[in-house]
Order: C-alpha cells, then structure tokens, then sequence
C-alpha cells in the first residue's frame, strides 16, 4: 500500500505561506480571516480549530463568530464592509440547510475563500487540496477513468468541474446511483466526499487503484471518512490515510485563498 500523506506535503506549503505573510506585514498588511459558525458539531468544531492553529502558526488573524442562524446576513454585511477582513468563511452546514443558497450568496465574491457563492472569484479549497494531493504525488490523470463519488457543493460538483475543465475523464456518482460497485470497480482512480461512513469496501476496488477520502463524518463520537476498514488491508492500492490525507491540505489550500484575497485588496 502506498500512502498518500497530505500532512507531508503541508509542512512545505505552510512554510511558502509563513513568507507570504511576512511579507504582507512588511506592507502594512495583517491577513485577517472570519469564521462565520452558526452550528455547535463535533466535526465543525475540529476543523475550526484547525484553521485557527493554522493561522496562528503562519500569522493570519483568524477570527470566529458564533450567531444564531438569522443573525447571518446582518453579520455578513459588517464583515463584507470590513477592510481588516480579507476572507470570510459561512462555515456549512447550517442549521436550517434551506437557507445555504441564500446566506452564501451574501458573502462578497473577493472575500468568499470557500467559494461557495454564485460569483466566487477563488477555487474551492477541498477540490484544490484534491488535486495538489495527486500533483505531489505524481499521480498522472491523463488517460484515466476518474470518478467522483458525491455531489456536494464543497467537494464534489466543483471538484468534477474542475476536473473537466482540464480535460480529465471523469465518472460522477451519489446517493442515486443505483449500483456504486458497477461504477467504482471500472475506476482507475476513486475520489469519494459523502460523509457516509464505510461507503467504500474493499471489494468494491480494482488492483492497483487510486483512493482518495474526502468525506467526513461523525461515527460513534470518532471522525471518519468514507472507506471501509478493510480497504486498508488491500497492499496494491494508493490510498489517502485515516488521517492527514486531503484535511490538512484543505486547510493550506483555504489559507491560500485566504492569502490571495489579501494580495488582491493591495491592489484594490
């Protein structure tokens, strides 16, 4: 088995986004970050707090706000009209999902680093994190089945789109495919993000595949992803870890944006 480390290739991007920091500070700039947190959960909660550590080990003031639900759009416009803050994140799911669409849409498209707005200006950050993975890892797409296995608005449809866009094969499949195993055995490489714990099983791979976890979930009190325990005792597959695959990376590729922002509102 071969192991696909996000957390080995952080340690080098964090270190570029330390320099790019310092040199902002050298222009009277303090990279600011909000967190807009609405929902109390135990997977939010981690990564929050990751994103916090990340920006105080690089030093991007990171800020979380924590309103009720129809405090949102008053929050939002503040923070929108706020010079200090470069990037603001609605951290999803909210408490009434109905209202995603529209509270989203309200975050200004320079400062939206989740780009999850209608006019985003940024890359999402999980699809970009996806495909720094793969790139580090030399991990070729040209000519290969990829499919992607979810078509949530953070992971799965722009990463597909992304995928798209630069020419790459790409399968999708979620909840309504009839028969995940008839499209995932075919699959040269799989990228899951559902959140469905043991989505993915063993025999549900061909030798020698790609596998990557994006998913997330609260499992019996533990996070998990979507594999199954037994796809880790498959010795032919590269694969993402249970843990510091495409997380870490996620969070370097939000501060990326993060970063980007600031650099643009220099310009502004």
């Amino acid at each position: 088995m071969k192991l696909l480390n996000g957390a080995e290739l952080a340690g080098f991007i964090k270190e570029r986004h330390a320099r790019q920091v310092r040199s902002l500070l050298g222009q009277k700039i303090q990279p600011k970050l909000a967190i807009v947190q609405a929902k109390d959960d135990p997977v939010i909660n981690t990564y929050v707090a990751l994103k916090q550590k990340y920006g105080t080990d690089i030093g991007v003031d990171v800020e979380v706000f924590k309103p009720s639900q129809p405090e949102i759009p008053g929050l939002l416009e503040k923070l929108n009209a706020d010079n200090k803050v470069h990037g603001i994140i609605l951290q999803l799911p909210l408490p009434d999902t109905s209202k995603t669409d529209e509270l989203v849409a309200k975050v200004a498209p320079g400062k939206d680093v989740d780009a999850l707005g209608p006019k985003a200006e940024i890359t999402p950050a999980t699809p970009m994190a996806i495909l720094w993975l793969l790139a580090g890892y030399n991990i070729d797409l040209k000519d290969k089945l990829v499919l992607v296995i979810g078509r949530g608005r953070l992971v799965g449809i722009p990463l597909t789109k992304l995928l798209i866009r630069s020419g790459v094969s790409v399968s999708p499949a979620d909840e309504r495919t009839k028969d995940l195993k008839k499209e995932t055995l075919p699959a040269d490489i799989i990228i899951t993000a559902t959140g469905s714990p043991r989505l993915l099983t063993a025999g549900m791979i061909k030798r020698g595949a790609v596998v990557v976890d994006a998913g997330t979930a609260s499992d019996e009190g533990k996070t998990v992803g979507d594999l199954a325990e037994d796809v880790y005792n498959r010795d032919d597959l590269t694969l993402t870890p249970k843990k510091g695959g495409v997380g870490p990376l996620t969070v370097c590729a939000l501060f990326d944006n993060v970063l980007t922002a600031a650099q643009n509102a220099t310009k502004s």
